[in-house]
Parts: C-alpha cells; sequence; structure tokens
C-alpha cells in the first residue's frame, strides 16, 4: 500500500496543490487526508464531477497550475462533457490529473451498479483520449509512475488518469467530528415508513439509505414492491419519482433523497417546482455528508433547503430536526395538494453490520411495477 501523505507529497513536489472532486470509498483513505491536512480553499469537495473539473478549471487560468481531481468510475459520465467540450486539447487545452476508483474492477466482486462500469472504465478513458496507469500499491514504483503521469500533463497540457484499485492506499482516519444532536438515519427512515399511507410509491437514493430502507422492510416482513431501490445514479432519484408522479396523480409518491444527492443535481428541484406534482412528497435527509463513502463534509448544513425548494416552486417546504415531528409533516403534507419537501435533519453514521439489499436489481424493478399497477 502507498500512504496518501506520500501521494500528496509527489504531488505537491510538482506543484499540484489543489484537490476537488467527490468521495470514494476506494479513496477514502486519501479523501481523510486531504480533509485533515488541506486547507478547505483548496480541497473542494464538488457537487459533482463535472463541476469539480470547471474548478480545476478556474484554478488553471488564475495560477497556470494543474489540479487532481478525484472521483469513483462511476462518476466518469458527469465529468465527460467538461472533459471533452471545454478541457480538451481541441478547446481550451487544460491540464488535470484525474484519480478515479475503480468499482467494479473485473475479477473482484461488487454491487450490481458498479459491474458494467469497472468493466468499461478503460475503454470510456481510451475513446476519450485520456491516457491511464493503474497506480501501484508499490510507493517507488508508484512515484516513477506518477512523476511521468505529471510530467505528462504538464507538457501536453492535457489531462491523464490515475486508475486506483481497492486497497491501493493505507488506511487513514480522521478525528471524529463532534456529533449533531440529531436522530440517525435508519430511525428517522423507519418513523417515515410508519406515518406515511402504505399505498405510496417510494423512490430511495442510492447509498446508505436505500440499504437501510431495505432491511427495515425484511425486519417488518413487509415485502418490497412498494420501493424502487435506486442503487446507483447518484443525483437522479428525485426525477425518477418526479416521473412516475406525473404519470400515476391517483398513487401518492415519496422520494427518500440524501442531501450529498440532492446537491449533485440541485436542478432537479427546479423542474419539480415547475411541474408541480400533486402527489409528491420530496424528503432530504440530511447529514451533511456522504455517508457511504466515507462521512467526506457536503455543504447541506450550511444552506436552506426549504427556502431553496420554496424558490423552485414547491407547494410547501419544511425541516426538521426530532423525529417527533415526522409524523405531524407527513400527515400535513398527506393532506393538502403538493409538491411537498420535508428535510430531516439526522447525525452521521450507520451500523456496522448494515447489510445491503438480496433482491436482484431487475427483481426490484418487477415488483415495483407490479406495485404501481395494482388497485388503491
Amino acid at each position: 500500500m502507498i500512504s496518501p501523505s506520500f501521494f500528496t507529497d509527489k504531488l505537491a513536489s510538482h506543484g499540484i496543490r489543489f484537490f476537488t472532486g467527490v468521495p470514494d470509498s476506494l479513496l477514502k483513505p486519501l479523501c481523510a487526508w486531504l480533509k485533515a491536512n488541506v486547507p478547505p480553499e483548496n480541497n473542494v469537495i464538488a457537487a459533482n464531477e463535472g463541476g469539480a473539473m470547471a474548478l480545476a478549471t478556474g484554478h488553471f487560468l488564475a495560477t497556470r497550475d494543474p489540479a487532481c481531481v478525484y472521483m469513483q468510475n462511476s462518476g466518469i459520465g458527469n465529468s465527460v462533457n467538461p472533459l471533452l467540450s471545454l478541457l480538451d486539447a481541441d478547446v481550451y487545452n487544460i491540464p488535470v490529473l484525474l484519480v478515479i476508483g475503480w468499482r467494479g474492477m473485473p475479477g473482484f466482486h461488487d454491487e450490481p451498479q458498479h459491474v458494467k462500469q469497472g468493466r468499461v472504465t478503460p475503454a470510456l478513458l481510451d475513446a476519450m483520449e485520456i491516457p491511464y496507469i493503474i497506480l501501484s500499491d508499490v510507493e517507488s514504483i508508484a512515484s516513477e509512475q506518477l512523476d511521468a503521469a505529471i510530467t505528462y500533463i504538464r507538457e501536453t497540457g492535457r489531462q491523464m488518469a490515475v486508475i486506483v484499485r481497492k486497497n491501493t492506499f493505507s488506511p487513514f482516519k480522521a478525528s471524529d467530528d463532534h456529533a449533531l444532536p440529531y436522530p440517525c438515519r435508519e430511525d428517522a427512515i423507519k418513523k417515515i415508513v410508519e406515518a406515511i399511507d402504505p399505498s405510496t410509491a417510494i423512490v430511495s437514493t442510492t447509498g446508505m439509505i436505500s440499504r437501510e430502507l431495505f432491511e427495515l422492510r425484511e425486519t417488518r416482513d413487509e415485502g418490497h414492491g412498494s420501493d424502487f431501490l435506486t442503487v446507483g445514479s447518484m443525483g437522479h432519484a428525485s426525477q425518477i419519482a418526479l416521473g412516475i408522479a406525473l404519470d400515476n396523480k391517483r398513487r401518492r409518491v415519496a422520494c427518500l433523497d440524501g442531501d450529498g444527492a440532492f446537491l449533485m443535481h440541485l436542478g432537479g428541484t427546479a423542474i419539480i417546482g415547475n411541474r408541480r406534482p400533486e402527489n409528491l412528497i420530496h424528503f432530504v435527509i440530511n447529514n451533511g455528508a456522504h455517508d457511504s463513502v466515507g462521512g467526506q463534509d457536503t455543504v447541506a448544513l450550511e444552506i436552506d433547503i426549504p427556502a431553496i425548494a420554496l424558490a423552485c416552486g414547491y407547494k410547501t417546504a419544511c425541516r426538521i430536526d426530532s423525529l417527533n415531528e415526522i409524523n405531524d409533516s407527513i400527515k400535513a403534507a398527506e393532506k393538502s395538494s403538493g409538491p411537498h419537501l420535508i428535510e430531516i435533519r439526522v447525525r452521521k453514521g450507520a451500523r456496522h453490520d448494515l447489510g445491503r439489499p438480496t433482491t436482484t436489481p431487475l427483481e426490484n424493478r418487477d415488483a415495483f411495477i407490479h406495485f404501481l399497477q395494482e388497485k388503491h
């Protein structure tokens, strides 16, 4: 394994001191190191990977130094447009060192949403004509690789990717943040499920929220047909819920969103407000963190999410920070036309034995379609 400090020191020796991106579980030690040792102005956790590319462009224009952009390979899709239409050699020729966690690497078990992404990651980079290295976990070899990669981007003004396999970085754990005085997310989800009308179709976002919803249904022996678990496609659960709500107006639809996902494609909030689905309740379960990939901060606890929703056209929006308020908030929303937004502030973390869905995505899809077709 290589240490995060070795990696950042190597980049600093070549003048790369600005980092931006979206955290990834395979890059968790690196992201923790950056949070603990790099000033916040030099490590910006972006709303999405495309935004990180734009931040890197701005940094280069201001300093003439390349930036390091980190992401999970699932985030390549968000970065394609700026990579090809902004940073490319045929446009503005902006050098960037990409650091990409290789989820779904062939030959290693991973969750369904990562399998194809892992298989095609090198091919995607080839198609964009972005050269790459697979980072060695031996520091002497990695040092030579990084020297060559950074020399390349500085001399050509282009981008180069560093693909990071599992366990490439040695563990690093930052000091724990002070626990916020909010309930845990799993208890909040339980209260939502208990309070909401059983005929409601639920769309849950990727990460811990879908995992905790699945286990709650297992514990309650309720089946999973009423829940669509968006196990990938971060940031798009609210638009899936909107699509259902617009075409199934007699059924109430609830979206269980996370703060990182909500921020990633914030424009979806404006579309919901504009289309005004009366049967949609949009929950934003906000712990101010990318919890499923290491707990790195988002800005969601520092912004007024209900005010954003109201400005976008939601009929009602509120913030609650205790379990006792969840039932009354849901009942009030169910008595009036929406769209409604309910922000629930929770603390970071999940129980260590939290499992993953045991049904396949196709099984989930088919059961959910059947549920939507049932009369209620």
